[in-house]
């Protein structure tokens, strides 16, 4: 049976944890912008805690986090940076971890509602440009829908790197569903049709991820394709379909190692062969994993 390979986690309540500057709406681009030591630490705590895959700190490269002025003057700037700084932590720590470039959510994590397809194409190709040089696959994260998978996967066609999208889940349990409302085989079918390396689910909360993998799997079998399935879920309460992302922080609960890994259990079982964390899921949570993943 295939081995569990371990994603990191959140980087921007790290950041935060181990006191970065840190604040709303700039997000995890603050200490990028201000501290990029910090950056560079947070890595290295979670590359510590055994994490095989560090995901570059570019999420909050995003006119929606910088604004419109920052971002045209240093947007895929600071998206190059910070897969710089990712890359050399890496060198740094003579492990044997990849870096995976981020393509983030242009206009607001969880609201399908306000994607724009055509300023999207220009901002994702921006940040693949800039951090193509240092990654060794690509993670499209927090995909709200299956249009904003099209332009995503229509831009990452031109690398010959694995490529995984992770969607995030509509936090109603027993659903099986993005944020959107479509359905998870309706996505699964789309990442098998194009190819990609993987199905992933993530910024979610761990309860719907099960359920998820599940219909993925199901759909991959039947394509008979040898795609990676993972779930990197995160420490927060439901969040609802109106959330407006750069109002305030979302309300963190406590999700103890112990907690997140009888998760990763069940993810494991249903077929989940990637495991990490996303928003809230710390160090201690990952190496948690990694002493699972190593009694398996």
């Amino acid at each position: 049976m295939k081995k569990v390979t371990i994603l990191d986690g959140g980087m921007g309540r790290e950041l935060k944890r181990i006191g970065a500057p840190f604040s709303q709406p700039l997000w995890s681009a603050q200490a990028l912008i201000e501290s990029p030591e910090y950056v560079y630490q947070a890595h290295q705590r979670f590359i510590e805690s055994g994490a095989e895959i560090i995901i570059v700190n570019s999420y909050a490269c995003v006119p929606f986090h910088l604004g419109e002025t920052l971002y045209a003057s240093d947007g895929p700037r600071l998206a190059g940076e910070a897969a710089a700084i990712a890359q050399s932590a890496v060198a740094e720590s003579e492990r044997e971890v990849r870096v995976a470039g981020c393509i983030p959510p242009a206009f607001g994590s969880y609201r399908p509602d306000l994607f724009n397809p055509v300023k999207a194409v220009g901002i994702f190709t921006s940040l693949f440009g800039a951090q193509d040089p240092y990654v060794d696959v690509w993670i499209a994260e927090t995909i709200s829908s299956l249009d904003e998978f099209e332009v995503i996967q229509a831009v990452l066609s031109d690398t010959n790197k694995p490529c995984y999208y992770a969607f995030t889940l509509d936090d109603t349990e027993g659903e099986g569903r993005l944020r959107s409302g479509e359905p998870v085989n309706k996505a699964a079918k789309r990442v098998c049709e194009v190819g990609g390396a993987g199905i992933f689910f993530n910024c979610s909360v761990p309860e719907v991820m099960e359920l998820a993998i599940k219909e993925a799997k199901a759909v991959t079998d039947g394509f008979n394709a040898d795609i990676e399935i993972g779930a990197y879920a995160n420490n927060f309460t439901p969040i609802k379909s109106d959330h407006q992302a750069n109002d305030t922080l979302q309300a963190v609960r406590e999700l103890s190692p112990s907690d997140y890994v009888d998760f990763a259990k069940c993810w494991y079982q249903a077929g989940a062969r990637t495991i990490g964390g996303c928003c809230g899921i710390g160090p201690e949570h990952i190496h948690a994993l990694v002493k699972w993943r190593d009694t398996l």
